[in-house]
């Protein structure tokens, strides 16, 4: 049986609506986060989340 956990957000710690399970790889993933509205670049393997980009203010539109 795989192991699941919440993905929290890299900038408030909150939980996102999005889990993943042990064996989840993913690159380049856009995560958004629903309290800080705030979407970071991830990429995810073995449960190790790390940030690849914070889009900055320029770029990111509302």
């Amino acid at each position: 049986m795989s192991h699941i956990e919440w993905v929290l957000c890299p900038v408030c710690g909150s939980k996102t609506r999005l889990r993943i399970r042990s064996d989840t790889i993913l690159e380049n993933f856009p995560l958004f986060c629903p309290k800080c509205k705030h979407e970071t670049l991830i990429a995810v393997r073995q449960l190790n989340l790390s940030i690849v980009q914070e889009p900055d203010a320029k770029t990111q539109s509302r």
